[in-house]
């Protein structure tokens, strides 16, 4: 099985453009993945991999949550304490990765991941998420997945990608090769077999500055990542983004989803 090398501070650099210029999951999505779950007030939810902490801080502030945030990264905590903050929440922030999942986090209703599971050692990440979430509880990857993008944005950045960002391409290619087994398949050969999935499907319209801020949020073509390339990537992005939408408009459809995993 192919797992993709730790790096603790991947996403350096990238704390700012993930917060402003992701797209974060509906609230909607939130709440029905709570009900499905059997999410009460005051239930401890761990959000591992947390980035900004967007998925830790709507559990916490519509569903009363009992929050714990965990990553590897200090910028991206430091994000995390901001919008807990502003959103009148209480988190518990952690640094730390899947590799430090101890009895000392306690009991847990929910482990939420949102787009981070695929940079885990998965079967590990799973065996000691056994341990620690209660009868009932369950695992929830969150992911988005674009249905439809026009102009098409990624085929503007792929090329970009593979000149300004070359010591990334075996990684990418890795996620997209016939030994990367699928999240469901690892998530079927674990203790937590019993998957659904729940999803919503919305619309946005995106100028040229929100996908630029969030190609950068991306952790091959962070501003880390480009080095002394960034200023001349950025050029050339934003060059070619404009020559794909003279209006500066984008407009893409997106399938947010939770993949709820219980067991048996």
């Amino acid at each position: 099985m192919i797992t993709v090398p730790f790096e603790a501070r991947r996403f350096q650099s990238t704390a700012a453009y993930y917060l402003r210029y992701r797209i974060p999951y509906p609230d909607k999505l939130i709440a029905r993945v709570s009900e499905r779950s059997g999410l009460k007030a005051g239930d401890h939810v761990l959000d591992l991999g947390c980035g900004p902490g967007q998925l830790g801080i709507a559990f916490a502030r519509l569903q009363g949550a009992a929050v714990t945030a965990m990553d590897p990264e200090p910028e991206m905590l430091a994000e995390v304490e901001n919008g807990a903050k502003a959103a009148g929440v209480e988190i518990d922030i952690r640094q730390g990765s899947s590799y430090d999942l101890g009895a000392d986090i306690g009991k847990l209703h929910l482990c939420v991941m949102g787009r981070s599971f695929h940079w885990m050692d998965r079967p590990a990440t799973l065996d000691a998420l056994d341990k620690l979430i209660q009868p009932g509880g369950a695992v929830v990857l969150f992911h988005d997945k674009g249905i439809l993008a026009e102009p098409n944005w990624r085929g503007v950045l792929e090329p970009l990608m593979e000149t300004y960002s070359p010591e990334r391409k075996a990684e990418r290619q890795m996620r997209k090769s016939k030994e990367w087994a699928p999240h469901e398949a690892m998530l079927l050969a674990s203790p937590f077999r019993n998957l659904e999935r729940i999803s919503i499907v919305s619309e946005y319209t995106r100028d040229i500055d929100e996908i630029v801020g969030r190609i950068f949020s991306m952790s091959s073509t962070s501003p880390q990542a480009l080095g002394d390339g960034a200023a001349d990537f950025e050029a050339a992005l934003r060059a070619e983004l404009l020559a794909a939408a003279p209006d500066g408009k984008f407009k893409e459809i997106v399938e947010a989803n939770g993949l709820l995993a219980f067991r048996d």
